[in-house]
């Protein structure tokens, strides 16, 4: 009998820091999330966006907390702008936990900022999350859709990646390796782009309420297992 492609074991790599400050709130009994980036995060067409999903599914996760997901995503936005944003749309609102979706926007749009900018806006974005002694940090790396799969993009996309992955790991905070992760749907699962991507969208970039379902329940369980797991040296 053939795999339903939608139960297809394929899964996100785990988070590699544990989520400190947000496990602690969670033992107290209120957690605060913050979302920001771009259309993933904000919502495109007539699909619920990620965080609006993951606030259900990290209730199911922790059933006797009190958890907050806010949603502060800006269409058409990049690391650049989304930094001028931190103070008001980030640190006012006391989050435990921040999630950067970050990086398509340069890739994708022709005037888009530059490689050099949107890398060192997320370098200083991560030290100012980090600065504040109390916030976890994850950051989301770009779709894995036609969009950004061009001859002319592919390139700068696989960089930005990288990018990430390495700002990353220089600070010591998550990735969450959606590229990856849904690179492996389509390649190892066989799941198609017209499965992935938004039938409404002629761009090709926006994900399918499918991927954007199975995406955050991959996230939340990355957040469940990084906030049990045990600190280094116990």
């Amino acid at each position: 009998m053939a795999h339903d492609p939608s139960e297809f074991p394929v899964q996100a790599a785990p988070f590699d820091q544990r989520l400190k400050n947000f496990a602690g709130r969670v033992e107290g009994g209120q957690a605060r999330v913050v979302a920001i980036g771009s259309s993933t995060t904000a919502g495109e067409g007539g699909i619920a966006p990620y965080p609006q999903r993951l606030l259900a599914d990290l209730r199911i996760k922790f059933p006797n907390v009190g958890i907050e997901v806010i949603n502060r995503g800006v269409g058409g936005e990049d690391a650049p702008l989304e930094l001028k944003r931190f103070e008001h749309d980030v640190f006012d609102l006391n989050p435990d936990l921040v999630i950067w979706q970050v990086g398509t926007n340069s890739v994708w749009q022709a005037d888009g900022p530059s490689f050099a900018d949107t890398t060192k806006a997320i370098r200083e974005g991560v030290e100012q999350l980090l600065g504040a002694e109390r916030i976890d940090v994850i950051l989301m790396d770009l779709q894995y859709v036609p969009a950004v799969l061009t001859p002319a993009k592919r390139q700068k996309a696989d960089a930005m990646v990288e990018a990430i992955s390495q700002i990353a790991y220089e600070k010591q905070v998550n990735v969450f390796r959606r590229f990856a992760l849904m690179k492996a749907w389509h390649e190892v699962a066989r799941i198609s782009f017209d499965r992935l991507v938004d039938p409404g969208d002629d761009t090709r970039l926006h994900a399918s309420d499918w991927t954007t379902d199975k995406m955050t329940w991959q996230l939340t369980d990355a957040i469940f297992a990084a906030a049990n797991k045990a600190p280094h040296g116990t």
